[in-house]
């Protein structure tokens, strides 16, 4: 049974972008306490520390999923009758 092409194309986008999330979480978080994170405005965060990782968690992902996601479309070559010229 072939792999129908959307999947294909998430699963090519969403599993690396996972495991580079979880190792920049893992590299952020040796060095950044969450505790110790404020707001913008200077108020600190009161969020559990692993609410804090699993924010920050979905935030890398998505960013690098969407990275991602346009390399793979970028590198998509047109479809013949998408050429200009015809």
């Amino acid at each position: 049974m072939a792999t129908p092409p959307l999947a294909r194309l998430a699963m090519t986008v969403l599993w690396p972008s996972f495991l580079m999330a979880g190792v920049l979480e893992m590299l952020t978080f040796a060095v950044v306490d969450p505790r110790s994170l404020h707001w913008f405005g200077g108020a600190p965060i009161d969020w559990p520390p692993m609410a804090v990782y699993t924010v920050t968690f979905f935030i890398f992902w998505g960013v690098i999923a969407a990275g991602s996601a346009l390399s793979q479309l970028l590198s998509t070559p047109p479809h013949e009758a998408d050429a200009p010229g015809r």
